[in-house]
């Protein structure tokens, strides 16, 4: 990436931090929290976007290079930048996200634990984010 774009791309929500250790603890800690997010999209319980949000935030405090990088990622940019320039999704991802999560849940209830009250925990978990996705605004789905 040239500096010329990176400039342009820079908004009022990068503050990149003067202190050099401040900085690469920052750096760090995102991609720290990109690791967790990744983890995230394969383990039912742990949540993925609240990661990606977290690690945009320490890369808009520390890199703007990185922050560029995060939200034009080609597997979960879009998703980023569509969450934070209106907080919505798209149907095929509210789809997807819905169809993972209730696959993820069903397993590890089913398979992974024999605990009436786990799956009960389970269960409510999938329902309450299920319904925190349905009631995200839908946005128009668009091209990269």
């Amino acid at each position: 990436m040239t500096k010329g774009v990176l400039n342009n791309y820079k908004t009022e929500e990068i503050r990149e931090n003067q202190n050099p250790v401040v900085r690469w603890i920052l750096i760090i800690s995102g991609f720290v929290l990109i690791g967790i997010g990744i983890l995230g999209m394969f383990l039912p319980l742990l949540p993925t976007t609240v990661f990606f949000i977290l690690a945009a935030w320490c890369f808009a405090r520390s890199s703007g290079k990185f922050y560029y990088w995060l939200h034009h990622n080609r597997l979960f940019g879009k998703y980023l930048r569509d969450y934070s320039s209106g907080g919505g999704m798209s149907v095929k991802s509210k789809i997807y996200s819905i169809l993972f999560l209730w696959t993820g849940i069903l397993v590890s209830a089913i398979l992974l634990t024999e605990n009436l009250y786990v799956r009960i925990l389970l269960l409510a978990i999938a329902v309450g984010v299920t319904w925190h996705i349905a009631s995200l605004k839908t946005i128009k789905e668009t091209e990269n």
